[in-house]
């Protein structure tokens, strides 16, 4: 199992305190989450504020993706920047589509193997009107690839933290619920589109969101 980062841990107890009593959020299925070995936490992705709050009730250190441009800013601030991302565990992804994207799932399969946590978002952007997309088939590809589960993950409010035209934060109830681990087996090509179809109806079933049979424009 890998360590926490001491600034991925500092950030949960300074930042987490704050978030935990100003919006008071509430989480259920912990049981779901392994204490120990990789995972992925595949999440439906309503707002900015979804990694953060996911970070502060998960009690495991969990890998981001950040863009690699931060990882390679120069000056004064790009130092800072590439302490802060590589302080936190993140993982760089490059922008753009391609051997590009795919080299982002290539960086998180060595921390999947070593016991692990890595978030995604199956439906690749931020829904744009609050409800659930479509699922990319990544998720199921990288699961299968390190030889691991994943524990789907309902996210809910965090759309209202911030709503469209509004200036400042707004406090509105947040929950996060895990569900079963889900094993990823795949013995023919059309088990990876299956079992992506199968990984949305279960986060939908913890979201109770309308459910959109294409994908959200990025």
């Amino acid at each position: 199992m890998t360590s926490t980062p001491p600034l991925y841990a500092l950030a949960q107890h300074s930042i987490g305190r704050y978030l935990r009593h100003s919006w008071r959020p509430t989480v259920a299925g912990l049981g779901h989450l392994p204490e120990t070995g990789g995972a992925i936490l595949a999440a439906n992705h309503l707002s900015i504020a979804d990694q953060l709050f996911l970070g502060i009730l998960t009690p495991r250190h969990i890998a981001f993706w950040a863009k690699a441009e931060y990882f390679r800013s120069p000056g004064p601030l790009g130092h800072l920047t590439r302490r802060v991302v590589s302080g936190l565990g993140a993982i760089p992804v490059e922008r753009g589509g391609g051997r590009a994207a795919l080299s982002a799932f290539d960086a998180a399969v060595p921390v999947l193997r070593s016991g692990g946590l890595v978030a995604i978002f199956p439906e690749g952007t931020r829904s744009p009107d609050g409800r659930l997309y479509r699922g990319r088939t990544g998720t199921v590809r990288l699961a299968h690839q390190a030889g691991v589960p994943i524990i789907p993950v309902g996210i809910r409010g965090t759309d209202r933290v911030r709503p469209p035209g509004a200036r400042l934060p707004r406090r509105h109830p947040i929950s996060i619920t895990f569900g079963p681990a889900m094993p990823v087996h795949i013995e023919a090509p059309a088990d990876i589109r299956r079992l992506t179809d199968t990984l949305m109806a279960t986060i939908q079933s913890l979201t109770l969101q309308e459910y959109v049979g294409r994908y959200a424009r990025t």
